[in-house]
């Protein structure tokens, strides 16, 4: 492991403090200080830093009881705006943000599976960004970067989708493709990274440090988040959970091995189950995915004995699964989220939840809590518009961390930090 300098710790400090006041909305420097556990000292050169690039404002002063009046800070909303991008193997979802990351711009379209060609990919996200930058009423010009999350493997630093197999991509430099379209600054990463940031900064992550986000539609898999960390792994594909076996031998992924747990968790797999289930159900008609889970969802209101096998079913596989990876990593929080699970996730975690202490380890599964993830909106575009903040911050002048990718101070670093 690289050995962290004294710029890394100043970096994990600068967003230590920034998440904390994504949290807290304003704040004082001393309360910011008590939030990140960071020494006042640290607290006040950062937020100079942030005052003078334009990210922070005031947000009035108040009585300290006697003393000088204390100033509240507040993320610049007028600053400028961040894109981020989900693009999914069956839709394209853009979200802008302001710089407090609240949105106030969107558009969405279908992807056909077969319309995958990188540049007229590339040009289709550009149309949708001015159709979301319309809908906010903003220039381009008010655009500060661009995040942009794809399926598959990707190399952020390379920026390049090392393999999509769904669109049979291998070693598409699809940064500089978005870039040119576009015209502004762009950051590319996977949705597992994406989801654990936002999870991270606005989700289950603001109160524990080991936290596992599994994200269910399409493609199956877990964002993950170590000691406050986002790991990644040697080759940014940690968290592919959901090309890990579940069943030997068993169903064909698309990623060419067999067995795996997207193959049972994904859409089409939960459509091969459907198929196992009654092969000559009305729901098994057309191949369209989303549509396909809406029925299910309206099956399940309405008693459908064949969506309630489904649905015991695939609870079960996601049991075993889902066990499998809380031995594995022994988190403190798991989060469900997904397109799939914004329909389905009540009821498919129930059942799941009957079956998953059969599934762990007592200790571990006594330590763990399994639930639907709280980040409000598309996590996967809000994580990548916090990488694109991040990038922003490193165009003004104040880089981000580097290649060791650790995204900010925990709340129980040691003197070190605090002192920095």
């Amino acid at each position: 492991m690289k050995k962290r300098t004294s710029k890394d710790i100043r970096n994990e400090s600068r967003f230590a403090l920034l998440r904390g006041l994504y949290s807290l909305h304003t704040a004082t420097r001393q309360e910011l200080a008590a939030t990140t556990g960071l020494s006042f000292a640290t607290i006040a050169n950062i937020v100079g830093e942030l005052v003078d690039v334009g990210v922070l404002v005031e947000a009035g002063r108040e009585d300290s009881g006697g003393g000088r009046p204390v100033t509240r800070l507040r993320i610049s909303p007028d600053r400028g705006a961040l894109v981020g991008v989900d693009i999914a193997e069956t839709y394209i979802h853009v979200d802008i943000y302001d710089l407090a990351l609240d949105v106030i711009g969107q558009a969405e379209s279908d992807l056909p599976i077969d319309e995958n060609d990188p540049a007229s990919l590339a040009r289709r996200v550009s149309g949708l960004i001015d159709q979301a930058a319309a809908a906010a009423g903003i220039p381009r010009e008010g655009i500060l970067r661009v995040g942009v999350s794809l399926p598959g493997q990707v190399d952020p630093q390379r920026g390049v989708s090392v393999f999509a197999p769904n669109w049979d991509w291998h070693e598409v430099r699809i940064q500089s493709l978005l870039s040119e379209a576009i015209g502004l600054p762009v950051d590319v990463d996977n949705p597992l990274r994406a989801i654990a940031i936002a999870e991270l900064w606005f989700g289950a992550g603001r109160l524990v440090d080991n936290v596992a986000t599994v994200n269910l539609g399409t493609g199956v898999g877990a964002g993950l988040a170590v000691g406050g960390d986002l790991v990644r792994g040697t080759s940014n594909t940690a968290g592919e959970w959901g090309h890990t076996t579940l069943i030997f031998g068993g169903r064909l992924c698309r990623c060419g091995r067999q067995g795996c747990v997207e193959a049972y968790l994904g859409v089409p797999g939960l459509q091969m189950t459907m198929a196992e289930v009654n092969a000559s159900h009305d729901l098994l008609t057309g191949d369209r995915q989303r549509e396909f889970v809406s029925d299910v969802a309206k099956g399940l209101a309405e008693g459908d004995p064949d969506c309630i096998e489904l649905l015991e079913v695939t609870g079960r596989y996601f049991a075993a699964a889902l066990g499998n990876l809380i031995n594995f990593i022994n988190p403190d929080h798991v989060s469900v989220l997904g397109w799939t699970a914004k329909v389905l996730g009540p009821e498919l975690l129930r059942v799941t939840q009957e079956h998953l202490p059969n599934e762990v380890l007592p200790s571990a599964g006594a330590a763990v809590r399994v639930e639907l993830s709280t980040v409000p909106g598309n996590s996967v575009t809000l994580g990548m518009a916090t990488f694109a903040l991040e990038g922003f911050l490193e165009q003004v002048g104040l880089p981000s961390r580097g290649p060791t990718n650790r995204l900010m101070a925990s709340r129980k670093r040691s003197p070190e930090v605090a002192g920095a």
